[in-house]
């Protein structure tokens, strides 16, 4: 499998492509190309356009959640009717706000099933042979209490049901991809080995949503320490502070918009 990086908020120095505080990840597999989120506008498809990726060949298109930096994309690439499946928590596309306004999917589920194949699950579901989504994460870890962001539909306090991961199961381990880890990342490592039977973890990229020190960022970086994981690219949602805090204990790896990784 090969991972790369269309949208981030971070770039490389001398590769000439465009960031934005968002996410989008091109996956390719077997005979699937497959998306995982389209980050917040059409930074996607020219930096795909840019490094030489035929988007018209997706064929899957998976969504870590609704938040509109991880589904803002949407808009631009379901302009006209496609030929893909998408596949999310059945909770993806409520309508959200918070202190800022609106921070929901800008197409509603209605109207992206008039577009392309809409597969809503809150288990987890085989995407291709050796990728899964996780459906919906359970707490499993003390220390990663689900922690609201805004309003959800009917006003209440939103806690984002829906955050969910990939997880490729390699020869060497799992490799955990995530969006934003609204769940917990160790709660979704946790789940990943639960539903897979799998306890290696080879590598794990995406947000971690760590953006201030204290006692949640102290607990993740020990478990991820004592995970041993050697591949560990935290990018979007890690603060300059959280990715310090790991550096400090572990190997990190410089990620951003045109980075790939081939995981086998």
């Amino acid at each position: 499998m090969k991972l790369t990086i269309l949208c981030d908020n971070n770039t490389f120095i001398d590769q000439y492509y465009l960031g934005e505080p968002a996410l989008c990840f091109y996956i390719e597999t077997g005979n699937d190309r497959i998306l995982f989120d389209t980050g917040y506008s059409d930074v996607f498809m020219i930096n795909a356009e840019k490094m030489g990726i035929d988007l018209s060949q997706i064929n899957k298109i998976v969504l870590s959640h609704g938040h509109n930096d991880h589904t803002g994309g949407l808009v631009y690439y379901l302009r006209e009717k496609r030929n893909v499946e998408i596949i999310a928590h059945p909770d993806t596309f409520i309508h959200r706000e918070d202190e800022t306004g609106v921070i929901s999917s800008p197409l509603s589920a209605e109207t992206i099933g008039e577009r392309a194949r809409l597969r809503l699950t809150k288990e987890p579901y085989e995407v291709s042979q050796d990728l899964l989504y996780l459906g919906e994460i359970p707490v499993s870890c003390d220390f990663e209490e689900r922690v609201p962001i805004g309003r959800n539909e009917n006003g209440e306090a939103d806690y984002l049901p829906d955050d969910s991961a990939l997880v490729y199961q390699g020869k060497d381990g799992l490799f955990i991809i995530t969006g934003c880890s609204h769940s917990g990342i160790c709660n979704i490592i946790e789940y990943a080995k639960k539903v897979t039977g799998v306890d290696r973890i080879k590598g794990v990229i995406g947000g971690f949503h760590l953006l201030k020190e204290g006692e949640r960022l102290d607990h993740t970086v020990s478990y991820l320490k004592k995970e041993n994981i050697r591949e560990l690219y935290p990018c979007h949602c890690v603060s300059l502070k959280a990715r310090i805090a790991m550096a400090k204990e572990m190997t990190i790896q410089e990620t951003g918009t045109g980075l790939s990784i081939d995981m086998e």
